[in-house]
Formats: C-alpha cells, structure tokens, sequence
C-alpha cells in the first residue's frame, strides 16, 4: 500500500455523501474499478486532466475497507470519487452494477465524498491491451490490471464533455 501524504480533505465533514454527479470540478479525485474481491485506485492530479494508476486494495471487512479509504481520501485531499459502474452492452444494469452502486453509496458515506458512477465498460481490456504494449508480464499483470482499469475509467470521466450526463447507453 502506498503512502500518503500528509494532508486533510476539505470533505472530512459537512458534505452530503452520495450526492450523485456532484463532485467539484477542481482538486484531486479518485477513480475506482470495484471488484468483489479487489478494488483498483486511480487519482487525478488537481485541475483534473490527467489521472495516474496509485494501488489495488484488497477487501476485507466493510469497516475495514472503510477505514482505508477513509484515510487514504484524507490523505491525498480527495475531492469526489467515481466509481466504475459495470453495465451490459445494451447499457442494462445487472448484479455487478448493483454492488457497485451499493460500494460507491458506502465509500461516499465513509469519507463524506461526493461520488458519482461512470461506465466501465472496455476498462480492463483498454488496461490488459497497455500492459501487452509495455510488455508487462502475466506475473505483474493481476497486480496492476484494477488500478489500471481503475485510471482508464477516472480518465473517460476527465476527458468527458458533460461530465453530469449519463453516457447515452446507460438504462437507469
């Protein structure tokens, strides 16, 4: 796990957690590629252009999890959070997408964070495409595929015209 720097989020408190496409358009921001076992943390930097792989994390314990991410948002000054959401093609949402929401609302209330959901759709594949361009190992690849995924989707919600609107596929 990396460590981060010293420096407290001004969402420590005060902040309506999962307040849906609200987050700021200035200051850091957390993507997140969410797996039932893992999650992949990607971060962009303040003006939010660019969005840099930083560490997958395996889950625990709810409170556990909570916990770290908590920290981890203080830490690095996080603003808001966008959560990868898995839809079908067709834009439908299934059980994947459920628990993603279910963690986005959980990690919104854990650390007072704005969140919103972004579709992930393609993210690992864009992700295990560049580690066969970088020549990463198979070995290496499972310990940077959902930080990886997790920065393909933070970047499609930085490069994104209107970054409130749902992509058009998406049924909700």
């Amino acid at each position: 796990m990396s460590e981060p720097p010293e420096k407290q989020s001004e969402f420590d408190a005060g902040n309506e957690p999962g307040n849906c496409r609200q987050v700021p358009a200035e200051g850091p921001l957390f993507g997140i590629d969410f797996g039932t076992k893992r999650i992949g943390i990607a971060i962009s930097n303040p003006e939010q252009t660019i969005s840099m792989p930083l560490e997958n994390y395996t889950l625990r314990k709810p409170e556990l999890d909570e916990a770290w991410l908590r920290q981890l948002a203080r830490g690095y000054g996080v603003r808001g959070l966008v959560v990868g959401l898995p839809v079908h093609m067709s834009g439908d949402e299934g059980g994947k997408a459920k628990l993603a929401r279910e963690f986005g609302q959980r990690a919104a209330e854990a650390t007072g964070l704005p969140v919103t959901w972004w579709d992930e759709r393609y993210s690992s594949s864009v992700a295990d495409m560049r580690m066969d361009q970088a020549g990463v190992s198979k070995k290496r690849r499972k310990n940077q595929r959902d930080q990886l995924a997790a920065q393909v989707i933070l970047q499609s919600f930085l490069d994104a015209e209107d970054r409130t609107a749902s992509p058009a596929s998406f049924a909700e």
